[in-house]
């Protein structure tokens, strides 16, 4: 199945943003604000932005000589990621990640309520934490094979792995690829504010499992009532295609827990940040080999593959803070922050962090990648939260809201198209399934961010 929106690829959609933010120089009237060094980042001073009369437009080269720019101030953040593909990759090369899901779905697959939630409960803490998306796809014939044979349809399956994987993208507590990269650009520390995030996923989730239970509950007492029935069924069988849970694995599973905790720890309280963040991953992906018993050549396969993977993330990130060096280099960012700070002043803080999630939330359409908008949209959003009484930390989670959530509904997400493909649902017939969810996580976000304003999260 191919989505009938056909939208540029996102690259395309960066460098053309790069141009425009080069044509900007031209049209917009250059200005800055003077800046202060605040908890080892600088903040703009409310009310100094002044005007720059004598500034000359940027050259046209400027577009080209900023790419290579962008992809050198970003390298902390694009070397953290490459190790991070590299470490998933041989992690999945052991079998541990797939014998966990599996056992989670053939445990609990006879109690269709206890499925739905459990599964969902592993898919949205797997994204929380270690921003697992892609890694899920070759669970869909499997779920779908399980809802099946309990009287479910396939709107069920990938309603249990979407809302699970799109609430823990919103909610991340230690994404590597959407809070870290995010929090980085704000000046923020690595997983700051965790706790909020943590506690905001429960009631989240609760939403998502609702949702996704009332309607499985329609369609075992009346097929007719599935979106799909008029469809030929998806094909699938609940047998078991991924490996039995070792002893290996679970010595696996719990050096990869131990080093999450240690992450936290090394992050609160010695102030670890992207490079020893990038070490501790290196060592763990060492350390599971030998545990896994993995050769060197095949852990080194598996760790250049994952890497691979990421290539496209890492030019997209790169592409993104080339936007960020053509508005910094022509003295226009701090105008568009200006403008736009002057509209959100007018509503308050709260009003001010609720407005940035639906801006987010559109970005995503067009910016699919998490850590790409982070580095297109951050830049903009966290000196605007300077000069509204936002805490930074609050921009950081709109953006986590507006680029989690939406995954489960943009169709520029190729993850999700791939899985709808997979269990041949039609996106119009997602859209329905979709949609009214989506509604309530727009309703919760903002309330959520309300609570956080309110709060005064740091």
């Amino acid at each position: 199945m191919r989505s009938r929106v056909r939208v540029p690829h996102t690259l395309v959609l960066l460098f053309s943003m790069i141009v425009l933010a080069w044509l900007a120089t031209y049209l917009l009237p250059h200005g800055e604000f003077e800046r202060v060094e605040r908890d080892h980042h600088k903040v703009v001073v409310p009310g100094s932005f002044s005007y720059l009369t004598d500034d000359a437009p940027l050259s046209p080269v400027a577009v080209l000589t900023a790419v290579p720019s962008g992809f050198t101030e970003a390298r902390d953040i694009i070397f953290f990621v490459f190790i991070i593909g590299g470490t998933m990759a041989v992690l999945r090369r052991t079998g541990t990640i797939d014998a966990v899901l599996g056992l989670t779905l053939e445990r609990f697959g006879t109690r269709p309520n206890v499925l739905i939630a459990v599964a969902m409960l592993v898919f949205t803490v797997g994204s929380s934490t270690l921003g697992m998306a892609e890694e899920y796809i070759p669970f869909v014939a499997v779920l779908v094979g399980l809802c099946a044979g309990l009287g479910m349809d396939p709107v069920t399956a990938i309603g249990i792995m979407v809302c699970g994987y799109g609430v823990g993208y919103g909610t991340a507590a230690i994404n590597p690829f959407t809070v870290v990269p995010a929090q980085e650009v704000a000046g923020l520390a690595p997983t700051s504010g965790a706790w909020f995030r943590v506690a905001i996923m429960v009631p989240l989730w609760g939403l998502g499992f609702l949702h996704v239970s009332r309607y499985a509950a329609r369609v075992r007492a009346d097929r007719s009532a599935s979106l799909v029935a008029d469809l030929e069924p998806s094909e699938g069988a609940a047998a078991a295609n991924y490996p039995r849970l070792t002893r290996a694995h679970l010595a696996v599973l719990a050096l990869t827990v131990a080093s999450v905790a240690l992450l936290v720890y090394g992050i609160s309280s010695h102030g670890w940040y992207l490079q020893e963040m990038g070490a501790m991953f290196l060592g763990l992906t060492l350390v599971t080999a030998v545990v896994a018993r993995l050769s060197p050549d095949v852990t080194a396969k598996a760790f250049v593959r994952g890497a691979e993977e990421l290539t496209v993330t890492a030019l997209l990130i790169g592409f993104a803070r080339a936007i960020q060096v053509v508005l910094e280099q022509g003295h226009v960012i701090d105008t568009i922050v200006h403008g736009v700070a002057g509209v959100l002043e007018q509503f308050g803080p709260s009003l001010a962090a609720v407005c940035m999630y639906f801006i987010q939330s559109l970005c995503n359409f067009f910016i699919p990648s998490g850590s790409g908008q982070a580095y297109v949209t951050m830049p903009v959003m966290a000196p605007i939260a300077d000069l509204t009484g936002v805490s930074r930390q609050v921009a950081v989670l709109a953006f986590q809201f507006g680029d989690g959530f939406t995954n489960m509904l943009v169709p520029t997400n190729a993850v999700l198209i791939g899985i709808l493909g997979i269990a041949k649902i039609p996106y119009d017939r997602w859209l329905r399934f979709i949609v009214p969810f989506m509604v309530q996580m727009w309703i919760a976000g903002s309330v959520v961010l309300l609570v956080a304003v309110s709060i005064g999260l740091r």
